[in-house]
C-alpha cells in the first residue's frame, strides 16, 4: 500500500511540475492548418522576464510584422522558453506573410 501511495504522489508531482527546469516549445496560433500559406517573409518579436519581477519587450503581432517588413500576416506561431520555474522566460511571436 505504501509503495502505491508513493508512486501516485511521484506521478502527481511529475505532472504538476513538468517543464519546471527547462521548457522550449513552439506552437501555432492557428488550429486550421490544412489551408495555411506562410508567405515569403518572417518577422519575430519577443518579451522577456527575469526573477518574476522585471519584464521588457514587445511580443505583439504588430511588432513582429514591422520587424519582418510584413504588410499581410498569413500565419503566426508562438515560441516559449523558460528556465527554473520561469526564473527567466522569453515569449516570441513569429509571423509569416508578404
Amino acid at each position: 500500500m505504501r509503495l502505491a501511495t508513493t508512486f501516485v504522489a511521484a506521478l502527481a508531482a511529475a505532472l504538476l511540475l513538468s517543464s519546471c527546469l527547462y521548457m522550449n516549445v513552439k506552437v501555432p496560433y492557428d488550429t486550421d492548418l490544412n489551408k495555411t500559406v506562410l508567405g515569403q517573409k518572417t518577422g519575430k518579436a519577443s518579451a522577456q522576464s527575469v526573477l518574476w519581477l522585471v519584464a521588457w519587450g514587445d511580443a505583439g503581432t504588430a511588432a513582429a510584422a514591422k520587424e519582418g517588413n510584413i504588410a499581410t500576416v498569413n500565419h503566426m506561431d508562438r515560441e516559449v522558453f523558460s528556465v527554473l520555474f520561469g526564473l527567466y522566460s522569453k515569449t516570441t511571436t513569429v509571423v509569416y506573410g508578404d
